[in-house]
């Protein structure tokens, strides 16, 4: 297949935001992005959805920032999805002498019981059953994997290991166990705080750390839905246990984060390409949406641009199948933030561009004629599942739908949903028309915002088929996305509205 001769995407600030970018980006809030003004730009600049890191901050500090995400979204009259991220079972190092310890290559050091050590060759830790559960030939990580230990020695209070690969570890950074069983709860009394404020506070996602079963995603599920809340529940995948299981994880969670920082301690890091690429594969077989998160642009912490590498990996990650793509600490702590988002929004511009005009050109060679039915969805799996709530024949017609919208040349495709997820078996197609989410609840439409190639938008409540049409066309009208002559393809989804469900419809501007 020739790939088509690539396009200059559009490189100033109102350029950018005018153009249709359909990978969506989630952005983690943090000293350098919390202020209302800051989130303001990040929305300008083409956030999606904002993370909220609850291993950092008080619960207070959380709510201010949430009501000022709301009232940004408020004032720029666009859904913006909040994910309350839950720290998890995360293990880490207590206070090292001075704050820091040089871990020497072929030295030994211990790990020993309590919460204090004045010892800088004995570690101390926040789980306190890890001498308990360490065995001789386990592995131990530290600081990111950047430094490796092997237990050779178990004692009553204490277990040694010698360093194999060295560096220098401080106060407070991760433990990782590659391997081991561990008996700690998947959800920690901070944790069921956390989700409960959550609830609370109308959060719109919220994603549970360190995942090893299909079990702890339901517990979560529960407590949210027992407290009234309607938020997703992401499932981070980030444990060599949550491989193991990975399609019931991913059966049992609303959406997916691939969590590649403690996940590429956790297995070989050499493998974690593929790795990445095979939970894709599955989400898009059980139709959940994924977020490809860690390290992406991680050098415009304090660059104003990427490396090639960085670049590279964005695109790969969008071309596998993502539906977003996050950054952490290049907009929680980094110098640039508004720019590391739009240098983002360029790239998924660039990377979608090349990849459907590649994927139409080769389906017209392919089947030899003008238009190819581009929207059906040929480069990624078929779904092996419906998400929850979703019809047959629903996707039967929002498919048949895709096909008659690609060959019309619609402007936009329609879909009307209560629930939303009628907009994520259109997302999962990858459709090349644009896709606009009606609805008339708001947590549904935030939670839009992380859909790929959907732009969720506010319908009247109780409107009719008619009502919607004429709601989107003087929507379209008004911000550029539809001229008179244009057709618009509607499906109404499940219980939405009086004008019927399951059903197509074109209309022409």
């Amino acid at each position: 297949m020739e790939v088509p001769s690539p396009r200059l995407v559009p490189t100033g600030s109102a350029a950018l935001a005018a153009a249709i970018v359909r990978t969506k980006i989630v952005a983690t809030i943090g000293p350098a992005s919390r202020e209302e003004s800051a989130i303001r730009g990040l929305v300008d600049g083409g956030v999606d959805v904002f993370r909220l890191n609850m291993a950092h901050g008080s619960i207070e500090e959380h709510q201010e920032t949430l009501e000022r995400i709301r009232r940004v979204s408020d004032e720029v009259g666009r859904p913006i999805g909040v994910l309350v991220d839950l720290a998890g079972p995360k293990i880490r190092l207590g206070e090292l002498p001075g704050g820091s310890v040089e871990c020497v290559e072929g030295s030994e050091l211990s790990f020993i019981r309590g919460t204090e050590s004045d010892q800088p060759d004995q570690f101390v830790t926040s789980y306190p059953p890890l001498v308990d559960e360490l065995a001789v030939g386990d592995s131990v990580m530290l600081a990111d994997g950047t430094i490796s230990l092997t237990v050779t020695e178990k004692g009553a209070d204490a277990v040694r290991c010698r360093v194999i690969q060295g560096g220098v570890v401080r106060s407070r950074q991760g433990v990782n166990l590659p391997g081991v069983k561990l008996s700690v709860a998947a959800m920690s009394a901070a944790d069921w705080q956390h989700a409960e404020w959550a609830a609370a506070s109308g959060a719109d996602f919220v994603s549970l750390s360190f995942v090893r079963s299909p079990v702890e995603v339901t517990l979560l599920k529960e407590l949210l839905r027992t407290r009234g809340s309607a938020a997703r529940v992401v499932a981070k995948i980030e444990k060599r246990e949550a491989i193991e299981n990975l399609e019931q994880i991913i059966e049992a969670a609303d959406a997916v984060m691939v969590a590649r920082g403690d996940l590429g301690v956790e297995i070989d890091v050499a493998s974690m390409p593929m790795v990445q690429k095979r939970i894709i594969r599955v989400c898009q077989q059980f139709q959940k949406p994924v977020i490809v998160a860690t390290q992406m642009l991680d050098s415009m912490q304090h660059s104003r641009r990427p490396t090639r590498a960085e670049t590279t990996d964005v695109a790969n990650a969008i071309l596998d199948g993502a539906d977003a793509c996050m950054l952490s600490g290049e907009t929680a702590i980094g110098e640039h933030p508004r720019q590391v988002v739009e240098m983002m929004r360029r790239i998924a511009l660039a990377t979608e561009q090349q990849y459907l005009e590649s994927r139409k050109q080769y389906l017209d060679e392919l089947l030899g004629k003008g238009r190819s039915g581009l929207s059906s969805g040929e480069f990624l799996p078929q779904p092996e599942r419906l998400v929850d709530g979703l019809h047959p024949i629903t996707q039967a017609v929002v498919d048949g739908a895709s096909r008659i919208a690609a060959e019309l040349d619609a402007r936009l495709f329609v879909v009307a949903s209560k629930s939303g997820v009628t907009a994520i078996s259109r997302s999962k197609r990858r459709g090349a028309v644009p896709t606009v989410g009606l609805s008339d609840d708001v947590h549904t439409l935030r939670q839009m915002a992380l859909y790929w190639g959907v732009t969720p938008l506010a319908a009247p409540a109780g409107a009719d088929v008619n009502q919607l049409l004429a709601h989107v066309c003087e929507w379209g009208l008004k911000r550029g996305r539809l001229e008179k002559g244009n057709r618009i393809l509607l499906v109404a989804g499940i219980g939405f509205g009086t004008g019927g469900h399951n059903m197509a419809m074109v209309h022409e501007v």
